[in-house]
């Protein structure tokens, strides 16, 4: 499947998401927010997927919302952003979802809607040089890509307002102090460092990582009770899963395990 801003395609039971519109600095529009979601639901659909890589070609990751386009459409702008954050809104909740982890390689900016996007990945990996802005007040709006949601989570009430209301520029340094990505890796190293983690995660239990990452976003808006619940039903069905099965012979017997069969 052919897309218009993205590159896209599947190996080693990986999806490869790539942004490719380096000449917009992958902004975000309308014809991206449509193939983001498209690309998410073709890997949540495909059984042979375990992992999903996401990168960007060009110097920028992602430039936030593309203003020119925005300015263009004039007095039909407010239908247009609608239209468009549905989808970019539903690639989203459909990447959160789906029970394959998503890791992601930042190198260059991640501004506005790039941030937002950013802090919806599972795992991120960022370059040295990377920067994470959220830009969006500078424009005179409102966030959106559902970072009201993730930001705070990731970083706290305080950071969160600090990022949005000052529009301050994190390094990648600060982005991981902050909890906002997972590692950093020297300038041009992203991707791979991206690829090689989404193997690895491949590799693993495909039922234990899915149903783990949800259990953690699940638990974070949980109960204590309604936490320790949850997790009691989950533990006892991998138990009797392949991949508990395998797990707990592959310890007993002192092997590596293969989760893969």
């Amino acid at each position: 499947m052919d897309f218009e801003t993205i590159a896209y395609r599947t190996e080693d039971n990986i999806a490869h998401i790539r942004f490719d519109r380096p000449s917009g600095a992958n902004a975000v529009n309308p014809a991206f927010s449509r193939d983001l979601r498209d690309v998410m639901l073709e890997a949540a659909f495909d059984d042979d997927v375990r992992a999903v890589a996401v990168t960007a070609e060009g110097k920028v990751f992602c430039a936030g919302g593309d203003l020119k386009e925005f300015h263009a459409a004039g007095a039909g702008l407010p239908k247009l952003a609608s239209d468009m954050l549905t989808d970019f809104h539903g690639a989203i909740y459909r990447m959160n979802r789906m029970p394959k982890p998503v890791v992601a390689g930042v190198g260059g900016a991640a501004g506005g809607a790039g941030l937002s996007i950013v802090s919806a990945f599972d795992l991120v990996i960022a370059e040295e040089s990377a920067k994470f802005t959220m830009a969006y007040t500078r424009a005179g709006v409102t966030p959106d890509g559902t970072s009201t949601y993730f930001l705070s989570r990731h970083i706290g009430v305080r950071r969160a307002l600090d990022l949005t209301l000052t529009n301050r520029v994190l390094t990648a340094s600060e982005a991981e102090s902050w909890g906002l990505v997972n590692r950093v890796v020297p300038d041009g190293e992203a991707d791979q460092a991206a690829i090689d983690l989404a193997k690895q995660l491949a590799a693993g239990p495909a039922w234990a990582l899915g149903h783990a990452k949800r259990l953690i976003y699940e638990g974070h808006e949980s109960s204590l009770e309604e936490a320790g619940e949850r997790e009691g039903v989950e533990i006892s069905l991998a138990m009797g899963s392949a991949d508990g099965r395998e797990g707990i012979a592959a310890f007993v017997e002192k092997r590596s395990p293969d989760f893969n069969r």
